[in-house]
């Protein structure tokens, strides 16, 4: 087996909008530089993602220098987005945590509206650095170990970064040739939604790190991904599946999550770079 290493990177500008590759990344104590730093939230101030529109695969958000975007979609004239301006903030709420943030302006809610069909807003996590600490309800599953008070998280469903391995997807993309839709394999990456992808492991072999460093930055690997209907969401197409998650139901499940990828913790910061060599440290 070669030594593990980072083979590619990801961040996600807007929550459940298109992925975003680099080759490297700023690591943060809450997460990568830019990552999951915008989202989108209905009329009711709660959030919205690929759970109730699969249609926001379709939309890319690139960054900008001083944390902006440019939103692009098929058919649609690109809008570019500043960060706002300090000032008011809005409460809304990322699955039943009440969370400070800004508006973007008008124009973002109304190009975003015209093309998913619905009322949305764009919202900009202003003060990552407090506005959202870890959410009590996951903090309280790790080991007093992993937990630390005080540590906080982007717009991310629950902790800073995601992993996941390309041994691990292979494996499951094998399991799926011999389910019952077929046809839906093989699966891509970009349906798990990580921010770091590792090779070089043997399938599966992330279940068991609890401490990994990736280049010169350590991480704590604390809790399994649970996985929901987005994974079942072809993000070239916005179109829904039934795979992966009934080979997961078979396969990887624990409890009652359906489970691929690991949460990770930063130690500290730092730059990441694809090709950086993967030490598992514990």
């Amino acid at each position: 087996m070669d030594l593990p290493v980072l083979q590619a990177v990801h961040i996600h500008p807007v929550k459940s909008l298109a992925a975003y590759a680099r080759s490297e990344a700023a690591v943060e104590p809450w997460g990568l530089d830019g990552d999951r730093r915008w989202m989108l939230v209905d009329a009711a101030d709660r959030v919205v993602t690929q759970r109730q529109r699969a249609r926001m695969a379709l939309i890319s958000a690139r960054p900008l220098p001083g944390g902006g975007i440019e939103l692009s979609a098929p058919e649609n004239a690109p809008l570019t987005v500043e960060v706002p301006a300090p000032g008011r903030t809005v409460a809304v709420d990322l699955f039943k945590q009440k969370i400070e943030v800004v508006e973007a302006s008008g124009d973002a809610h109304e190009w975003l509206g015209a093309y998913l069909g619905a009322e949305v807003r764009l919202v900009h996590l202003d003060a990552p650095a407090h506005r959202r600490p870890i959410p009590p309800e996951h903090s309280k599953l790790l080991d007093p170990a992993h937990a630390r008070p005080g540590e906080t998280v982007s717009l991310a469903d629950e902790f800073p970064l995601l992993l996941t391995t390309l041994a691990s997807l292979d494996a499951l993309n094998s399991l799926v040739a011999q389910g019952e839709y077929p046809d839906e394999g093989p699966l891509p990456m970009n349906r798990f939604r990580p921010n770091v992808v590792v090779a070089g492991t043997d399938a599966w072999a992330e279940d068991d790190w609890r401490r990994i460093a990736i280049g010169d930055v350590s991480f704590r690997v604390v809790k399994s991904c649970g996985r929901c209907a987005i994974t079942t969401t072809d993000q070239a197409k916005a179109e829904r599946g039934r795979e992966p998650l009934r080979t997961l139901a078979r396969h990887r499940r624990i409890g009652k999550d359906l489970i691929f990828g690991r949460y990770l913790i930063p130690d500290g910061t730092g730059v990441i770079r694809v090709g950086d060599q993967v030490r598992v440290l514990g």
